[in-house]
């Protein structure tokens, strides 16, 4: 019953507040409901329009975010070719390579009609102080055989000391133990050419004849003696004559015809006529 009589009241008292709600908008004036919807309008417009912003700015960081995604990919794209880019410049430059290196093969044999050759390129030096030595491309497979002579453009390298099936090692005319019988191109005088410790492109020439008489630059090649080079191969010229006390113990400083610190390819003589 009590429950019965609490939901009556407050029926009665929702129909007494509807009832004061409808005398009140019934007596208030038209202009003032304009007035009123105008307040609101200030209140609510900036906060509609501070969302319709956000709203907004919510879709352009959606276009950002797929644009950048976008910048990722080409990014990739563009490292993917430039990869590719510099594997073909790479590729031009191993063949731009290889064909300076069939050039001078080409120059080379021409140089040397006289011989059967075998072109070759180094594959590793060891050029110290006591050895000089060289390892080259070719071996027993293609022909090679030791004391074959060894030869560049501008002239006598070394000869072959020892070989694998695919290799090479050349003792170069630098060597500290290489000895070369030589004359002077322009008196035809003897000599022997030694290695030496001083640096990589000199020679010295011993066992000077007493009565020889040389001058700077006289130009130096093989004799053809001693059974492993033939006769005629450029070794370099006279840079220096030293004298000493005993006329017997005079040499002279060789500059090589080579630049051993630059040389890249040689031809293996494989027959030579002394």
């Amino acid at each position: 019953m009590y429950q019965n009589k609490k939901t009556g009241l407050i029926g009665i008292i929702i129909t007494i507040v509807i009832l004061i709600l409808l005398v009140i908008l019934s007596n208030i004036d038209i202009k003032e409901i304009s007035y009123a919807e105008n307040i609101f309008g200030k209140i609510v417009m900036p906060i509609q329009n501070g969302l319709t912003y956000l709203k907004n700015k919510m879709a352009g960081n959606e276009n950002f975010f797929t644009d950048l995604e976008n910048l990722k990919a080409e990014n990739e794209e563009l490292k993917e070719k430039n990869s590719k880019l510099e594997q073909s410049l790479r590729e031009l430059e191993i063949m731009k390579s290889e064909n300076e290196t069939l050039k001078e093969y080409v120059n080379l044999k021409d140089k040397y009609p006289e011989y059967q050759t075998i072109p070759a390129y180094i594959i590793n030096r060891d050029i110290s102080n006591y050895t000089k030595t060289i390892v080259i491309n070719v071996g027993e497979k293609d022909g090679i055989k030791p004391e074959m002579t060894v030869i560049a453009d501008k002239g006598l390298v070394g000869h072959v000391i020892s070989t694998t099936e695919t290799t090479a090692k050349i003792q170069t005319i630098i060597d500290t133990a290489s000895s070369v019988s030589s004359i002077i191109s322009t008196t035809r005088e003897a000599i022997v050419v030694t290695g030496t410790l001083e640096n990589n492109n000199t020679l010295k020439a011993n066992y000077i004849p007493t009565s020889a008489t040389i001058l700077e630059n006289d130009k130096v090649e093989t004799s053809g003696l001693g059974g492993i080079y033939p006769k005629g191969i450029h070794i370099g010229i006279i840079k220096q004559i030293v004298n000493t006390k005993n006329s017997i113990d005079r040499y002279a400083q060789i500059e090589t015809a080579v630049d051993f610190e630059k040389l890249e390819t040689v031809l293996v003589i494989t027959n030579k006529n002394n």
